[in-house]
């Protein structure tokens, strides 16, 4: 039996609150039910001890599950699953990674796109890094509806050759909508396993990512797989640092570079977040985050009144914030709130 690691527990433990409380409490009640069961369920607690820190995370555990057959049932039924299927979880967990690719994010990405897109009146060549399937790569493509608490809306159509089958929604909270969609010349992204819709197990693998009581991101994700077959994008397989440069230089003339991400550089250590940041800074390309306000603390301190634990992202342009953004992009929200 292995030694366990009070601090290492008291951890995880922690860690599957939070998302019990604070990312899944609002919008899936069975994932804050299940992680608020996990904190107390000393058995689980114990095998995800056995796996590396970064393999402990609430989303690929109950993704893994679900792959393996664990229904979307309250806890006690779920553990009974789960545990005789343990071994193929792990591995699962251990193999796969969290890659939620959701298009919603989009409708909060091209705030920022539409300001770079006004600013320098050019196309814009997109680098995803942490790109998964890379969906988020059609900002051009999907209609977006903005809608305000006054029920006003804003639909903007697409901009480019490709029209998305699936409008997105987001609610503007004291931020005004873009006033139209980007104009994308070039599409590239960058992932240590970038998935292939095309492929069986990868496409189980991100709809298993979709969280109960959200089950219409699953169409976004049949429509995101139609626009990157008619017009794949430039994916390439490594580490985001290490590739960056090379497909900096590839990047079309005429066009404004733009590096983003969403959701992505809070798992690299902090060295090499940094790292990340001088890359980007040097070579002069536009950056875009969308990141939790502790991932990047020279944003985070350019906005002292929020609070870190507060459900929610925030948007940033060339490292200035720019708004408070829902994970899956259902709204943008004003700093000022």
């Amino acid at each position: 039996m292995q030694e366990i690691d009070i601090d290492d527990l008291g951890r995880i433990q922690q860690f599957y609150r939070h998302f019990a409380q604070v990312e899944a409490a609002e919008v899936s009640a069975l994932y804050a039910e299940w992680a608020a069961a996990v904190a107390q369920d000393h058995q689980v607690l114990e095998l995800l001890l056995e796996l590396e820190p970064a393999k402990r995370q609430p989303n690929l555990l109950f993704a893994a599950a679900r792959v393996h057959g664990v229904p979307l049932v309250p806890w006690p039924q779920a553990r009974q699953v789960l545990l005789p299927r343990w071994e193929h979880v792990r591995d699962t967990m251990r193999r796969r990674r969290t890659q939620t690719n959701e298009a919603g994010r989009i409708a909060v990405l091209n705030l920022a796109f539409a300001q770079i897109a006004a600013e320098t009146g050019k196309p814009l060549a997109l680098i995803e890094v942490g790109c998964s399937a890379g969906l988020c790569l059609y900002p051009d493509a999907w209609p977006i509806g903005y809608t305000t608490g006054d029920d006003d809306a804003a639909l903007l159509a697409p901009s480019g050759r490709l029209t998305s089958s699936v409008q997105l929604n987001c609610e503007l909270r004291g931020v005004d909508a873009p006033d139209r969609l980007p104009e994308v010349a070039w599409r590239a992204g960058i992932d240590l396993n970038p998935l292939e819709l095309t492929d069986a197990a990868d496409r189980q693998w991100l709809e298993a990512l979709v969280w109960p009581g959200m089950e219409y991101r699953l169409e976004r994700i049949t429509a995101g797989a139609q626009l990157v077959a008619a017009d794949p994008p430039l994916l390439v397989s490594g580490d985001l640092n290490a590739e960056l440069p090379d497909l900096l230089a590839q990047v079309p003339q005429g066009t404004v570079p733009v590096v983003f991400h969403s959701a992505v550089l809070v798992y690299l250590p902090a060295q090499d977040r940094q790292r990340f940041v001088q890359l980007v800074r040097g070579s002069g390309a536009r950056w875009v985050s969308n990141e939790g306000l502790g991932v990047f603390p020279e944003i985070a301190d350019q906005i002292p009144g929020e609070d870190p634990e507060r459900s929610g992202f925030v948007l940033s342009l060339d490292g200035q914030p720019l708004a408070r953004s829902g994970p899956h992009g259902q709204y943008l929200e004003s700093l000022r709130r």
